[in-house]
């Protein structure tokens, strides 16, 4: 059974993923910069509290990654933030994660400007995000 997002099962695969992932180590080969998903309760009550999972990702790889029970706790250069059912939303394709981040369903904290430069590597780091549990 594939690890079940938000948990920290599913965030050491993505992390294994994001390794072995050779697309996404030469789409992201410039990025520089650790980020944090908060996700916060929504109406399902499967979260009691928000929750908050960091990459520290650098230049096409992900050095680690934790939950913290703050973001604060690694001041990442971004931050992520958004409920439980729109971060599901996105990762499973009915939301455009640039359209999340541009209407605020998903909020940024960092530089957007860099976000826009970057699109292709977010994109492909939704990509990777999707395919976590999937058989290779």
């Amino acid at each position: 059974m594939p690890p079940k997002f938000p948990s920290e099962a599913w965030l050491k695969a993505l992390e294994a993923r994001l390794n072995r992932d050779e697309r996404y180590a030469r789409v992201a080969r410039n990025w520089e910069g650790d980020l944090a998903f908060v996700i916060e309760p929504d109406a399902s009550g499967e979260l009691a509290a928000p929750m908050v999972l960091y990459l520290d990702l650098w230049h096409g790889k992900c050095r680690g990654s934790a939950v913290l029970q703050d973001a604060a706790e690694k001041n990442p250069a971004f931050v992520l933030t958004a409920s439980l059912e729109n971060y599901r939303k996105v990762l499973d394709g009915r939301l455009d994660p640039m359209q999340a981040m541009l209407t605020r369903k998903l909020k940024v904290k960092g530089s957007m400007a860099y976000m826009m430069r970057n699109v292709p590597v977010v994109l492909d780091f939704v990509r990777v995000c999707r395919e976590v549990g999937k058989e290779d």
